[in-house]
């Protein structure tokens, strides 16, 4: 029996040193990104004197209740018609492709040169739809936005700008969310992406390490993606995979995270959840392809550091499930191990791991928020559910990073968009929504009962150091399994 508990903890250790690890270099990022702040505002780009031809594409998939607002957003861009490219590459099945084509008068009237592309099949899914445009994109630069993405009048003008060096393959922008107040799940949505897309791609940029593409809201060179083979469909999250191919080879990619480009949050659970099964799984397969060429290429030891973590941070919910799992049965065998007891009494990973969680989007959340005590106050409580949200994730998640490390192959599933802007917009009834309750939810239920015993454990070895952690965990799958089944009806 020793031997079998000797192992729980040893599972537990590594999993618990990974989440540590990972802090701290979390907690590097937000020293990076305030040091960044301190320092004195980058001078603002030159305009070119001559602007350059731009391309910008627009990848679809079945998208009837955005498509015609984002042409109408692209339409609106103050840019010489004569140097503009639309792409508009519709793999759309249903009558998503009659609005676009009504929509294809309008640029002509313009004088913008509009493609309305239709691809035989749709095979690669948007990477495969990327790759087919670009062979007959005009422009200079490739400009990329989801369905769902609204960018401002200036857009171009402003990432063209900051290419002033022929080096520069990638100008990225900070998304901006037009429905985050329209409920619980579009508050954490924004106030967990804000900080990846302020101390976390700011705190990189600076720093010299990889960056990473976002899939949309940005604009490459070219040139920078033929250099690095082109987009590629053998992963899930192929903005990450180009990302780190044109880095590999020697192209700079540059973070602007004054410029906004709004988009809309999903609104679901089954949306978030098919979303996050695609980022996460992505990214394990992104890791499995890419970071053995990461460790063997001529990159700094910090660098490399910083894109191990980078490249496994989907990782994490594999950490936090098998952590949380085995947590329980240590929490029986502490009164008969005397190891265990004395690993319960150390709390300073505890301890690091949440001060640097903590600071991370801290930061970030004062960043984007009006200082006043009222908004500091706010924050706690968002805190606690997010890390409540990311808890009850962690299955979901994990199957998909284990299916990613392990080479299990399944179709690019993009995440529905209905046009939700304000609290009176509705998704009820609508086309694209999911009417079934996967499996995994009941477990995910079970999950929530497994650390309820936990909290009743506690009280039982009057051992309370994991209490807040297996109520977290017990809130967060129960929330999770909840709103799996409400918004499956």
């Amino acid at each position: 029996m020793e031997i079998f508990e000797t192992i729980i903890l040893i599972i537990y250790g590594l999993n618990i040193s990974f989440i540590f690890c990972y802090s701290l270099i979390q907690l590097q990022l937000c020293w990076l990104y305030l040091k960044a702040k301190k320092s004195s505002p980058p001078s603002l780009p030159t305009k070119p004197t001559v602007w350059p031809a731009v391309t910008v594409q627009l990848p679809l998939y079945n998208e009837l209740y955005v498509v015609e607002r984002l042409l109408e957003t692209v339409l609106a861009f103050d840019y010489p018609a004569e140097k503009l490219q639309v792409q508009v590459l519709d793999d759309s099945t249903d009558n998503t492709t009659t609005l676009i084509a009504e929509k294809a008068t309008l640029f002509k009237t313009r004088g913008i040169d509009f493609a309305h592309i239709r691809r035989p099949d749709r095979s690669g899914f948007k990477a495969g739809a990327l790759q087919y445009g670009l062979q007959t994109s005009t422009g200079e630069f490739i400009a990329i936005f989801d369905a769902d993405f609204l960018p401002t009048p200036d857009f171009l003008k402003q990432t063209i700008s900051a290419f002033n060096h022929p080096a520069i393959g990638v100008v990225q922008t900070r998304w901006g969310h037009i429905n985050q107040n329209y409920n619980w799940l579009t508050k954490l949505q924004a106030f967990g992406l804000n900080a990846h897309f302020t101390v976390e791609q700011t705190g990189r940029s600076v720093g010299g390490h990889f960056i990473n593409f976002n899939g949309t809201g940005g604009v490459w060179r070219k040139s920078s993606i033929l250099d690095a083979g082109g987009w590629e469909a053998d992963t899930l999250t192929e903005d990450l995979d180009l990302s780190y191919r044109a880095q590999l080879r020697n192209w700079q990619f540059k973070y602007l995270e004054n410029i906004e480009a709004p988009a809309e949050l999903p609104v679901t659970m089954p949306a978030l959840k098919s979303q996050q099964f695609r980022w996460t799984k992505g990214a394990a397969e992104t890791a499995r392809k890419n970071l053995g060429k990461v460790l063997s290429s001529n990159k700094s030891f910090f660098t490399k550091l910083n894109a191990i973590f980078h490249l496994l941070n989907s990782s994490i919910f594999i950490a936090v499930l098998l952590s949380a799992l085995l947590s329980i049965p240590l929490l029986a065998f502490k009164t008969s191990f005397s190891f265990g007891g004395a690993f319960f009494q150390s709390k300073s990973a505890f301890i690091v791991s949440l001060t640097a969680i903590f600071s991370f989007y801290w930061i970030s959340y004062r960043q984007l928020s009006t200082p006043s005590l009222k908004t500091a106050l706010a924050f706690f409580p968002q805190f606690v559910l997010f890390l409540c949200l990311s808890m009850g994730l962690s299955l979901h998640n994990s199957i998909a990073v284990a299916e990613g490390y392990f080479g299990i192959k399944t179709p690019f599933i993009r995440t529905p968009k209905f046009n939700i802007v304000t609290q009176k917009d509705s998704w009820h009834n609508r086309l694209y929504t999911v009417k079934r309750i996967p499996p995994l939810s009941y477990l995910e239920a079970l999950l929530c009962f497994y650390f309820l015993f936990g909290i009743y454990l506690a009280f039982k070895t009057q051992t309370f150091g994991m209490l807040p952690f297996h109520s977290m965990l017990s809130f967060g799958f129960g929330a999770i399994f909840y709103y799996s089944v409400k918004h499956s009806r």
